[in-house]
């Protein structure tokens, strides 16, 4: 056999000991490349399965925030924000809460500050600065100064247990054995008539507060 039929055949039989190798080279390449397309289809659904676990919780706690025009008024932040007054008793939250010092003035004169502390599972309908201010002057500062008629105005604004918005409305009696009417439904809701709840469904650490928008005056 000649030279150049020799150097022929080595060719030809390197050609065919290659082709195999380059098939399992072109094997090996579609393999790693489908790795990552089967990681990106498995991300979509772990997504999808933790997406639902979260709604329920936003849900409950939608349902059991405060409502009202009024609650803008309440701090964002520190003792008398929201936060800070479900962590106290309702005597000292409504103390942190600067659009309820008045009443908090008057809890004072009452002496009934350790009365509404210890108190368990009851309901506060608690009026706002402006609410007292509907009172004249002179009036209020006459009830101020007497304990046995502010005591009963302000046990008269307490009943018990707690009431959430939903069993908000109808009567309820009051630590000083007066008659709460409330009408309304929703997050709308009028007491005794005369009060609109501003802020309600306020929570503290022994009770739920409606802050309201004025005094409840015993009937005369």
């Amino acid at each position: 056999m000649n030279l150049k039929s020799r150097a022929t055949k080595i060719a030809a039989l390197a050609a065919v000991v290659a082709f195999p190798l380059s098939l399992a080279a072109c094997g090996d390449t579609a393999s790693t490349s489908s790795a990552p397309a089967s990681s990106a289809a498995a991300a979509p659904s772990s997504s999808a399965a933790s997406s639902p676990a979260m709604t329920p919780s936003a849900s409950a706690s939608s349902a059991d925030a405060p409502f009202g025009a009024g609650c803008s008024a309440v701090p964002t932040s520190g003792k008398g924000s929201f936060d800070g007054m479900s962590q106290d008793p309702v005597a000292t939250a409504a103390s942190n809460n600067p659009a309820l010092s008045t009443l908090v003035t008057a809890v004072k004169a009452a002496g009934l500050v350790d009365t509404l502390n210890n108190a368990e599972n009851i309901t506060v309908f608690a009026p706002t600065n402006d609410a007292f201010k509907k009172i004249p002057a002179a009036d209020l500062k006459k009830v101020l100064a007497d304990k046995k008629t502010l005591t009963a105005i302000l046990t008269g604004h307490v009943t018990s247990p707690k009431l959430a918005p939903t069993d908000l409305a109808g009567s309820h009696t009051s630590l000083a054995k007066t008659d709460i009417k409330v009408t309304g439904s929703g997050e709308d809701f009028t007491v005794d008539g005369t009060s609109k709840v501003v802020c309600g469904n306020v929570q503290t650490a022994n009770a739920t507060v409606y802050i309201i928008d004025t005094v409840l005056l015993p009937k005369s």
